[in-house]
């Protein structure tokens, strides 16, 4: 497993965009507006591949978290539950109970902006995400006049996003560099190359089991591709201060690093209810351990597919009931277990 393998876990492309006829999301002047944009958009975006629809104010909490926590939507649209609307890909996985695959498509409506198309791919793959995605808006656009301007670009609610309207993400794994108390100084650096780290949601979140995304603030006056360039260029350069952070924490203390991640392997491969605040503690030192060698996982992802498969909302859909506390802890440790076993295969 190398350094990028074991330390980039997905890459985002965001396109924002706006109709040209209606005033932005917070400027609606209400729900049957909104509705016919939610209609529009649709029906253009139903013609390029099988989206289905999700209507906010249709749908259940659990799913509407459900979403969120796979990244198809943001938290902000998650609340949204008058004027919003997600078409999600269903051709990319069966259901919510099924593992993920990596690559996911989905279009926000009405968030911050009438459109928030979104690719997201497996590992480090920016180019690929942002081909994909860009052929997709650029069909859409043959259907839906855009809000664009010949000096401004794509006309967005918040200017931060004016220009090309493309936002660039990556997700890190960064254990070392979070143990070695060196995150507060990357993220002043990465901000000063004009890009932001953020937690696991986004803006505003927190990171979750050492995952962190680093994405460009600056959307305007500069090209698409500048702007994967520049990301892509950090996020190599972080992979390569966390494969330093790595070696440095194990010399300080290899017997403990090896413990503590051969212990977390050995609880979660044998527990039999566990609730996600100690899963998720645990599970990231068994995924260090992998990287590291001291547990014998090869495929990395199928640990990020285990995490995202056995948070609270997605374990809730598994059952056609509503269950318990405890009873979800025990279905967490079930397909804990079974998918480490698997792994270890």
């Amino acid at each position: 497993m190398n350094n990028i393998e074991s330390t980039v876990v997905s890459s985002r492309i965001r396109l924002a965009r706006n109709l040209a006829d209606y005033p932005f999301p917070n400027r609606l002047s209400g729900v049957k507006q909104a509705k016919e944009i939610i209609r529009i958009v649709s029906a253009a975006a139903s013609r390029l591949r099988e989206f289905k629809l999700y209507y906010m104010d249709e749908i259940t909490e659990s799913v509407a978290l459900s979403l969120r926590d796979d990244h198809l939507i943001s938290a902000e649209l998650a609340a949204n539950r008058k004027y919003g609307a997600a078409l999600i890909d269903e051709g990319d996985f069966e259901d919510f109970s099924s593992d993920r695959v990596a690559d996911k498509i989905s279009i926000m409506i009405n968030e911050e902006d009438h459109l928030r198309e979104q690719y997201i791919a497996r590992g480090l793959n920016l180019t690929t995400a942002y081909l994909k995605i860009s052929e997709m808006d650029d069909a859409l656009s043959r259907s839906l006049r855009f809000a664009y301007d010949a000096q401004l670009g794509y006309l967005t609610a918040c200017p931060t996003n004016l220009g090309t309207g493309l936002r660039a993400s990556v997700m890190l794994f960064l254990p070392g560099l979070t143990r070695m108390n060196k995150m507060s100084k990357l993220i002043r650096e990465i901000s000063r190359l004009g890009h932001t780290v953020r937690g696991v949601y986004g803006e505003g979140s927190a990171a979750e089991g050492y995952m962190y995304q680093i994405s460009n603030e600056v959307t305007l006056g500069v090209t698409e591709d500048y702007i994967l360039s520049e990301v892509q260029k950090a996020v190599l350069e972080i992979v390569n201060l966390e494969s330093q952070a790595r070696r440095a924490l194990v010399s300080e203390d290899y017997i403990g690093v090896k413990d503590g991640c051969r212990r977390a392997y050995g609880i979660l491969t044998n527990c039999e209810k566990i609730s996600y605040s100690e899963f998720l503690k645990l599970i990231s030192d068994v995924k260090l351990g992998a990287a590291l060698g001291f547990v014998q996982i090869e495929d990395v992802a199928r640990i990020d597919e285990l995490i995202s498969s056995v948070r609270p909302a997605n374990i809730s859909l598994l059952s056609d009931e509503e269950m318990s506390a405890l009873q979800r802890d025990i279905l967490r440790a079930e397909k804990c277990r079974a998918a480490l076993n698997e792994s270890a295969k």
